[in-house]
C-alpha cells in the first residue's frame, strides 16, 4: 500500500503503545473506580507485548494482524470510556484523549517488517570487523609488549 504520509518506524509506534499502557494502569490506580482504566490498559500493555516487533515481550503476533488489534483496542477504550458505567470523568477524559492519540500514532506508524541488509553496504557490520581488528591488534601488541 503505497502512501505519500512520512510513516513512523514500527518501535516508536510500539514504545507510545507502552506509555499509552502504563498512563491508563497509573490512572486507574489513582481513580476512585479503577477497574476499567487499569483494565484498559491492561489490554494496551497486552497488545504491545504480543506483537512481532523490536519491544515485543512474546512475539506471537505478526504486525499486519496487530495494525488491526490496534483498531480493535482503540474501539474497546473509546467504547469503555462513553458506557455509563462508574468510571470518573478524569478517567473518561484520559480514556478518550488517549485513544485520539493513539489512533493517530496508528495512522502515522509503518506496520512493514524490516528486511535485514546482509549486502556489502551493511554499514554496521563493516564498523564491526573494523573495530573487532583494532581490538585484536590492541591485544596483540600488549601481549608482544609484555612478552618482549
Amino acid at each position: 500500500m503505497a502512501t505519500d504520509r512520512a510513516l513512523r518506524p514500527f518501535w516508536l509506534h510500539q514504545g507510545a503503545e507502552y506509555m499509552f499502557g502504563l498512563v491508563l494502569v497509573a490512572q486507574g490506580l489513582q481513580s476512585p473506580s479503577p477497574l476499567v482504566p487499569s483494565l484498559a490498559g491492561g489490554l494496551v500493555l497486552l497488545n504491545a507485548a504480543m506483537v512481532d516487533g523490536p519491544f515485543g515481550a512474546f512475539r506471537v503476533v505478526p504486525r499486519r494482524v496487530h495494525r488491526w488489534f490496534d483498531v480493535a483496542v482503540i474501539a474497546v477504550l473509546v467504547v469503555a470510556a462513553l458506557l455509563p458505567v462508574s468510571i470518573d470523568n478524569t478517567s473518561r477524559a484520559v480514556m478518550l484523549a488517549i485513544g485520539a492519540v493513539y489512533a493517530f500514532v496508528w495512522w502515522n506508524s509503518s506496520f512493514a517488517t524490516r528486511v535485514a541488509s546482509t549486502g556489502p553496504n551493511d554499514r554496521s557490520e563493516a564498523v564491526g570487523r573494523v573495530a573487532g581488528r583494532l581490538a585484536g591488534t590492541a591485544v596483540r601488541a600488549a601481549r608482544k609488549r609484555r612478552a618482549g
